[in-house]
């Protein structure tokens, strides 16, 4: 592990030029490597070894105790061999399935232990545990305006897991609420960079192609979250409409193309019928019609299937001209 030093900010004239100092900061270079341990087995024999120290110390310093003269080299081992005994033990922990410990020998960084179960590792090192489960988090409700300019709410669901317990432990303070953080971030970007519905060719919209958005939103949040040794396994978008301002306004557009979509199909249908109407009472010479005569029973027809009220029988008992 180490830490790398930014070069020094530029200036002109002497003063600085305000340039941010980005990825170049100083920063905590570490990845993740293997700790030192023995299994379940050696845990055990480190145990039985350090109950043997207690005991050998103990019965050390009660015979110089109990023998007249100078005990003072009895005592003195005793007390060594007691004193082992009590820290060879401090090495060992108990880890979890879906558990690690990172290790640490005053300070410095030592590894990771992955195994589970009884483990002996490094005396006298301080661990800390860093679980590798995965993990799952809604944002909170985000009001962000679409590649349009109209306002929405989005929210989205992030499944994760932590896959390099060094950089999870030391690049950054605190990792889950980081990636919280950088999950929102990038939530809110993807999101105003397409519009809601109604994408013109080429463009995904946030409605109509939700997976498509989903698969950015996840590569976005992985591609932030990676500085803190987090990887995401997927993201879905679980909340999306429209601001409650703009939302009412919205519905009637929704509801205008519905009508116009449904009328255009009416007219279709409608334009057939009369088409086959015709064909049919001239191909089977039921009746003759001039221009003016076709163009009223088309004026006719089309008003009686187009139309939403109940139609009207008039009876004409004359010509058509009179």
């Amino acid at each position: 592990m180490s830490e790398t030093a930014a070069p020094p900010q530029e200036s002109v004239g002497g003063e600085p030029t305000g340039r941010p100092v980005g990825h170049d900061g100083t920063r905590v270079d570490v990845t993740e490597q293997p700790a030192w341990s023995l299994g379940a087995g050696g845990a055990a024999g480190v145990i039985a070894l350090s109950v043997v120290l207690l005991l050998g110390g103990t019965g050390l310093i009660v015979a110089a105790a109990a023998e007249a003269g100078s005990p003072g080299l009895l005592i003195t081992l005793g007390v060594v061999l007691f004193v082992v005994g009590v820290l060879v033990p401090t090495g060992v922990a108990v880890i979890n399935p879906g558990e690690t410990v990172v290790v640490q020998f005053f300070g410095r960084y030592l590894g990771t232990v992955r195994r589970t179960g009884l483990v002996a590792t490094v005396p006298l090192s301080t661990r800390r545990r860093v679980s590798v489960r995965v993990r799952n988090f809604e944002t909170s409700e985000l009001k962000v305006n679409d590649a349009d300019g109209n306002p929405i709410n989005i929210a989205a669901i992030v499944v994760w897991q932590v896959a390099d317990t060094a950089k999870a432990s030391f690049a950054v303070e605190d990792y889950t609420d980081f990636v919280v953080v950088q999950a929102e971030s990038a939530l809110r970007h993807v999101a105003m960079s397409h519009p809601y519905d109604d994408a013109e060719a080429g463009e995904e919209s946030l409605r109509g192609a939700t997976e498509v958005v989903s698969a950015e939103i996840a590569a976005e949040v992985a591609a932030r979250v990676v500085v803190a040794g987090v990887e995401v396994i997927e993201a879905r978008i679980s909340n999306l409409a429209y601001a409650p301002e703009i939302a009412q306004a919205m519905l009637q557009r929704q509801q205008a193309g519905a009508i116009i979509a449904a009328r255009s199909r009416i007219v279709e249908g409608a334009v057939s019928m009369v088409e086959d109407a015709l064909s049919r009472l001239e191909s089977e010479d039921i009746v003759t019609l001039d221009d003016e005569r076709r163009a009223t029973m088309v004026s006719n027809l089309l008003v009686v299937l187009c139309g939403d009220s109940r139609v009207t029988p008039v009876v004409n008992t004359g010509s058509l001209y009179q």
